[in-house]
């Protein structure tokens, strides 16, 4: 089946039809790290990177990009508040943002590049922006001439004489002008040269250098929060746009945003649970859930029903695995009957509800026909192992493009994130941080593990 998905820009689902046929390049929108991210922050990492796993699953080769925002006026503010240097607070937050993502156990982007990185491709960006005539100098600071790009506010539905401009100073030629390059402040502990003097690079064009160096000139995707269409999205792709005369992107993917108490999860709104919070109290497996659950451009509700809802859920997929497991070992070993059919159908249904702009609902709703169709089976009696061995696989094939194979149990050990979790237990005993060691215990628990404290070391065993 061709993949389909939403458009932002041509609001309507349509055919990926990539540069490069059976290739893929995707570029999302990481977090800016002034501070710990929450789950919220989480979403789009989890959404690029399960798409990611359908694609290659259905033999798409790949490319995956997701920057780290680490120079930002937030970063120097919230380093001032500390007391610390704006690059050890912005290295502090990359590192963890990347080891709480990890233990999603969702991979790694092929690539993360990092502001810091990437200053001479910026700078070289905004020099082409100059020449071209769409970008000028003024007293230090570099800006964005909007009215020379006539499709502004196509991406985001607003009309020019509606928006309000995102900063008001005298150095600009029009107010909705956007900088491409800010001169040093005072209170800034960080600045690069540039042909325009000490400065350092605005938010949009960061990411326009980024995703350009990376993936070229044009990108058959471009992904990130719903909350970025304006003004992020919008002053990128007008600045990429103008100098290439291409579109920046083939398809601007937007996922939905997470509400936490009736509102978005927000920092600015103090109503956020942290990601590491989250992942210490539940697991990756209940946050998962909780995403897959939900389309993509739909926003999810975070509460402790909703976590519950989702544990529920995979409570039953994994009883379900359990039993698939005996019932295998146990069954008459002969192949043959409805139950690989029915897998083969479950497995096609999951495949082609995420090619149909990856809706997981639907393919969630695929995996739970099949669980219910093998326990009639199982119940009725004369299932042969063949069968039931496969339709488990299928299953398990399936949950872990989700991220959710952990829920099979013991099969090949430990995954990854539980391991790493292991780890932060011993290092918080051994800083007698017993409340945090017990918390970690909790959270793999939620994982299906429990630790064993033998003489040689703590191993991990089924729960």
């Amino acid at each position: 089946m061709t993949l389909r998905l939403y458009d932002s820009l041509r609001r309507s689902v349509v055919d990926v039809e990539p540069l490069r046929p059976g290739q893929l390049g995707l570029y999302v929108c990481g977090p800016t790290v002034y501070g710990p991210v929450h789950v919220g922050n989480a979403r789009p990492f989890v959404v690029a990177m399960t798409l990611a796993r359908h694609l290659r699953r259905s033999g798409w080769t790949l490319r995956v990009v997701s920057n780290l925002t680490d120079v930002n006026d937030k970063i120097y503010a919230a380093a001032r508040a500390e007391g610390i240097a704006s690059r050890v607070l912005a290295e502090r937050e990359s590192a963890r943002y990347v080891d709480e993502t990890t233990r999603l156990g969702l991979g790694r982007p092929d690539a993360e590049p990092k502001v810091t990185e990437a200053m001479p491709e910026i700078i070289a960006l905004i020099e082409r922006l100059i020449l071209a005539g769409h970008a000028y100098e003024s007293g230090g600071d570099v800006y964005f001439r909007v009215a020379d790009f006539p499709s502004y506010g196509a991406l985001s539905g607003q009309k020019i004489d509606e928006m309000q401009p995102e900063e008001l100073t005298g150095k600009k030629a029009a107010p909705l002008d956007f900088a491409l390059w800010k001169a040093t402040k005072d209170d800034e502990d960080a600045a690069w040269p540039s042909p325009w003097g000490l400065g350092r690079p605005g938010w949009h064009i960061e990411c326009s250098a980024m995703a350009m160096t990376a993936l070229g000139d044009e990108l058959d995707v471009h992904g990130g929060g719903l909350d970025l269409k304006f003004p992020h999205h919008e002053n990128e792709r007008a600045q990429a746009e103008a100098v290439t005369g291409r579109p920046f992107a083939r398809i601007w993917l937007h996922n939905g945003l997470l509400r936490f108490g009736g509102e978005k999860m927000s920092k600015s709104l103090g109503n956020i649970e942290r990601l590491g919070d989250a992942l210490a109290r539940e697991g990756p497996e209940p946050l998962l859930a909780l995403f897959a659950r939900a389309h993509y451009r739909s926003s999810v509700d975070y509460s402790a029903d909703s976590i519950e809802d989702a544990r529920r859920s995979n409570d039953r997929l994994r009883e379900a695995l359990r039993r698939m497991e005996r019932a295998g070992a146990a069954a008459a070993p002969a192949a043959g009957g409805p139950l690989a059919a029915a897998a083969a159908e479950a497995s096609a249904r999951f495949a082609a509800s995420l090619d149909d702009d990856f809706k997981t609902p639907e393919a969630l709703a695929a995996l739970f026909d099949l669980v219910r169709f093998v326990n009639a089976a199982i119940d009725a009696g004369g299932t042969v192992a063949a069968d039931v061995t496969q339709a488990r696989a299928v299953l398990v094939e399936c949950l872990d493009v989700l991220g959710l194979a952990g829920l099979a149990g013991a099969g090949s050990g430990p995954p990854p994130e539980a391991i790493a979790l292991l780890a932060d237990r011993e290092l918080a005993r051994s800083e007698r941080d017993f409340a945090r060691a017990d918390a970690l215990r909790d959270a793999l628990l939620a994982l299906g593990w429990t630790v064993q404290d033998l003489p040689d070391g703590p191993q991990l065993v089924p729960a």
